[in-house]
């Protein structure tokens, strides 16, 4: 289940903080957020495939670690970025 890049390159369009951005904090988090939910849609139907619910949960530890970071930094761009996703927290 690969991001095309048209999805890809739309996501870090709307995520960016300058020109030239493709790895920031908010890209990767909102990169690995698409790819969870799709992921998530994928388990709805295929409940039994365990591999990949390893890769779901090593994604979604890593965007823990990114969001905890970006508090940690900048409280007011960790709020705009969870608003803008709709997480929890």
């Amino acid at each position: 289940m690969p991001i095309s890049k048209e999805e890809k390159n739309a996501i870090i369009q709307k995520f960016k903080t300058h020109d030239n951005d493709s790895g920031s904090v908010e890209v990767q988090v909102s990169l690995l957020t698409y790819r969870i939910n799709l992921l998530s849609e994928h388990f709805k139907k295929f409940a039994k495939d365990h591999h990949s619910r390893r890769g779901l949960l090593k994604m979604v530890a890593k965007r823990r670690h990114l969001l905890d970071y970006l508090k940690n930094n900048d409280e007011a761009r960790y709020k705009s970025l969870i608003e803008a996703l709709d997480l929890r927290k």
